[in-house]
């Protein structure tokens, strides 16, 4: 949002947010404990949390794209190979569709990305979502894992395994 002064116009934005919601804002994680309306008085680079897309939710090109794309905004210190993950990703996009739309879209999110507006692009992004899934048909079922690529490098240890699946109660197992 723009507000103008007396003297020159100064750009605000008004976030407001929820008890417990979190906000990232130039790197940073801020959490508010109750309901709070916050003003930005300059340029900075934020995402709200429910903007925020997980590593295990990046199951289709564009939400890949999305991941790279929000971890050069959310994680300045993991831009680089971000940025070098997101133009691998934006090139197989292109290689594998010729839809209009798609196309057009991720030229410009590309154009943004240059200019350092990665919020900018991610909303892009975003609004790309429906073609993607007409493309991909909306009834097809998403792989459950993302591609390894995803997991953020700064992790260590063993990753968490999947819970065992339920095996069905046989007459035997019943009490």
């Amino acid at each position: 949002m723009t507000r103008e002064t007396g003297r020159a116009a100064a750009r605000t934005m008004h976030l407001s947010l929820k008890a417990g919601e979190r906000v990232f804002i130039n790197g940073a994680v801020v959490r508010v404990d109750r309901k709070v309306a916050l003003e930005l008085m300059n340029d900075a680079t934020f995402l709200l949390e429910g903007h925020v897309l997980q590593a295990e939710e990046a199951t289709t090109p564009l939400r890949q794209l999305y991941f790279a794309a929000q971890t050069m905004l959310i994680t300045p210190a993991q831009a680089g190979p971000a940025r070098t993950l997101y133009a691998r990703i934006e090139e197989g996009i292109l290689a594998a569709t010729t839809e209009p739309v798609i196309r057009e879209g991720l030229a410009t999110a590309h154009t943004l990305v240059e200019a350092g507006r990665a919020f900018e692009a991610l909303k892009l992004i975003r609004g790309l979502y429906p073609a993607e899934a007409n493309l991909l048909g909306a009834g097809q079922p998403l792989p459950e894992v993302p591609p390894a690529a995803l997991v953020p490098p700064t992790r260590s240890g063993s990753r968490r395994r999947s819970p065992p699946r339920a095996r069905p109660a046989l007459s035997s197992d019943k009490a």
